[in-house]
């Protein structure tokens, strides 16, 4: 069996894209910084995004402070054998994997790259950039979350502002929102500070690793979501069960050597009662 590690996460600068620059006007958000839905639009901005710890109470308590309802959860997966995975709660989500790369992006399989063709093919993807740092972790908590119809937020949190402001902007403008986003900042800041992330945190230096999501859209086909990509990368159909096929998926990167076996995996599900 392979051991699941648990990790802490690094991101890669995003792409180049064809999708237009995004334009965020100056009149919109809230005036005072500490209310969701207060962004800067000052171009001097420099707000490092610190890594988060591969840690599903780390994550679960991050997202529960920006607005995911608590009926919704992170949960862990603690290795790829059947009676391991027997314990998940049903139904998963969403997957998220924080894996250390091996291969720069030149070397990836051509049906590995991404497309912008893939935008309207799922519910919700955003690009990636080298000024949001380190913060793949909650980019790919966002891709689970928004690509999953279960999930209701209220406009009034850091999360369901931050939605509602950007679901008609293209992938790229969501970046940019989130990359000015304030109180997602601040809320940021705050859980990287916990568990083990925080002794790495004034050397980012340390930090080898990635976060991707895997969803289901509504086709029933399997796609993982990576902000560093082109576009989201549409695998194909797994009969349903998100879970395995997520699996299926990370153990042909290890298979490659696309990726190592310090890694870890996390499930976006519904919270036990």
């Amino acid at each position: 069996a392979i051991a699941i590690i648990t990790t802490l996460l690094r991101n890669m600068s995003a792409p180049n894209n064809n999708d237009k620059a995004a334009v965020i006007p100056t009149d919109e958000g809230s005036n005072d910084s500490t209310k969701p839905g207060f962004y800067s639009t000052k171009q001097g901005d420099d707000f490092r995004w610190p890594p988060l710890e591969s840690n599903p109470e780390v994550f679960a308590q991050y997202l529960h402070s920006i607005g995911l309802p608590t009926t919704f959860s992170i949960g862990e997966v603690f290795g790829f054998d059947e009676d391991l995975l027997a314990f998940i709660p049903q139904p998963v989500l969403g997957i998220i994997v924080c894996y250390e790369r091996l291969i720069p992006k030149s070397q990836y399989r051509e049906q590995d790259k991404g497309s912008p063709d893939n935008y309207d093919k799922v519910a919700w993807y955003m690009h990636q950039s080298g000024t949001l740092d380190n913060a793949c972790g909650i980019i790919a908590c966002i891709h689970a979350i928004m690509n999953c119809p279960l999930v209701t937020l209220d406009p009034s949190t850091t999360l369901g502002a931050y939605k509602q402001r950007v679901e008609t902007f293209t992938p790229t403008e969501r970046k940019t929102a989130l990359e000015q986003d304030t109180a997602f900042q601040k809320a940021h800041k705050k859980h990287a500070a916990r568990g083990q992330t925080a002794a790495v945190n004034s050397d980012q230096s340390k930090v080898k690793h990635h976060f991707i999501a895997y969803v289901l859209n509504n086709e029933g086909d399997l796609v993982e979501l990576d902000g560093t990509k082109a576009g989201p990368v549409i695998i194909g159909k797994c009969d349903g069960d998100l879970l395995r096929g997520s699996i299926k998926e990370v153990k042909g990167k290890l298979e490659r050597g696309e990726i190592s076996e310090s890694l870890s995996m996390m499930t976006f599900n519904l919270a036990n009662e």
